[in-house]
């Protein structure tokens, strides 16, 4: 006779939640220990986040200014943020700080900063690099194809585009529009681009979404605050 030994390892739910208190905490304060380090916090706003695209706004902000700090940057959990910089009189972590915690909302980050303002104000201006666009975004402009950009194709690509929805077909080895067709429209201006489309554009290496940060506002240690 075989016996099997089960091994069940509880994990009780107070634990549990006192591990999430105690990130929570170390979050509110990391934050609130940048505040103190620093002169300044800009909130921003963004769209089409690329990761890797921000990854380099992050390692442009850890090169130390004048006095040798580096900037911090805080991306998400809104909540948390709000918490850290406080939203009423008696809690807000410095004098109007509250100001800028009402605009804590929706897809938004804080750069803690001692970085001047003409500094970051003309990073967060020159900052705008162009990808490609994901299913669900609004195509800016009308993108076509034509028989002259298919020419580029092996004939081998004829099944994988017309599964993306290309009428297409091989003429005199190569790959063309089917019939008298001159050109294929992508999308037009205003439309959401389907899942097929973006890949059509990724094929095509054309790149119509457009990844920057907005400044939304900013406050200093001295109380004061503004809007953009």
């Amino acid at each position: 006779m075989i016996f099997f030994i089960v091994i069940v390892h509880v994990v009780a739910l107070t634990q549990t939640a006192k591990k999430t208190r105690d990130h929570k905490t170390a979050v509110v304060q990391e934050i609130r220990s940048a505040i103190d380090d620093h002169e300044s916090i800009y909130l921003f706003s963004y769209e089409n986040m690329r990761s890797h695209l921000f990854k380099k706004v992050r390692m442009d902000f850890r090169e130390p200014d004048m006095e040798g700090k580096s900037s911090r940057i805080f991306l998400g959990k809104n909540k948390l943020m709000q918490i850290a910089l406080g939203r009423t009189p008696e809690d807000e972590y410095g004098d109007n700080l509250r100001a800028l915690s009402k605009h804590v909302k929706g897809s938004v980050g804080l750069l803690v900063t001692s970085k001047s303002k003409d500094e970051v104000l003309e990073y967060f201006e020159n900052l705008a690099e162009e990808d490609f666009a994901r299913a669900g975004s609004i195509a800016p402009r009308k993108i076509v194809v034509t028989n002259e950009m298919l020419y580029n194709f092996q004939v081998s690509m004829v099944e994988q585009f017309r599964k993306l929805g290309m009428p297409v077909e091989v003429n005199n080895g190569k790959l063309v529009l089917i019939g008298s067709r001159k050109e294929y429209v992508v999308c037009e201006e205003g439309q959401t681009l389907t899942v097929e489309a973006c890949k059509i554009l990724v094929q095509f290496g054309i790149k119509v979404s457009e990844f920057r940060l907005d400044l939304v506002c900013h406050w200093t240690n001295n109380g004061e605050f503004i809007e953009f």
